[in-house]
């Protein structure tokens, strides 16, 4: 998985490889999937999402260029997958779930891997994690779930320096957008283009797609 559907497309930062070997991505799937998780394609994890294709995957980490020391904030937990990567290359890693279900399994992982830099919270990601005064923004933010828009509050819990990587666009299509905070003002890029499940909140996509 690694060397063919990862390296040999362009992506060859030895942290995110290394934190991508480490993870056992076949735990963060149901049992009857496990022979499929090393395919070159997005998987389902029930209550209708997924986890995402191993290169995308790697492209949001190696985007988001989390250092040692880093705060990382992720919005939508999911499996798991992307936040033990993240909790492998990272100091510490806040990551939020709006489906308890998803959320408890992840945990449970987690636990397994003995992975102690993970503060999980079940709510609004779109929200971020902002919490009473003082609060410490983040180095880092990743949003495995597709907005049309950049919600504010994110923006506003972005450290100076800090990247922002999400995926915008409509429900067909989007454009995996990585912000940055300058001395200058906000600078923005695009990864590529991409297909996400919807971010579901007040401050995105309403509600869930018929």
């Amino acid at each position: 998985m690694i060397v063919n559907q990862v390296a040999h497309r362009g992506l060859r930062d030895p942290r995110v490889l290394a934190a991508m070997a480490w993870t056992p991505r076949e735990w963060f799937l149901s049992p009857h999937l496990a022979r499929n998780a090393y395919d070159d394609g997005p998987l389902p994890i029930g209550n209708g999402q997924t986890i995402s294709q191993p290169y995308i995957v790697a492209l949001m980490t190696a985007s988001l260029a989390p250092g040692r020391k880093a705060r990382i904030l992720e919005i939508g937990t999911g499996s798991g997958y992307q936040t033990a990567i993240l909790a492998h290359l990272a100091a510490r890693v806040f990551t939020i779930e709006r489906l308890p279900d998803l959320l408890v399994e992840a945990e449970e992982r987690f636990r397994r891997l003995g992975l102690t830099n993970i503060e999980t919270r079940l709510g609004d990601g779109a929200a971020g994690w902002a919490e009473e005064p003082p609060f410490e923004p983040f180095d880092g933010i990743l949003v495995t779930a597709a907005a049309p828009r950049v919600p504010e509050p994110l923006l506003a819990q972005l450290a100076p320096g800090g990247r922002l990587v999400i995926p915008i666009g409509d429900l067909a299509s989007q454009d995996l957008v990585v912000l940055q905070r300058t001395p200058h003002g906000i600078e923005e890029r695009s990864a590529g283009s991409v297909r996400f499940v919807p971010l579901i909140s007040r401050l995105a996509f309403a509600e869930e797609p018929r």
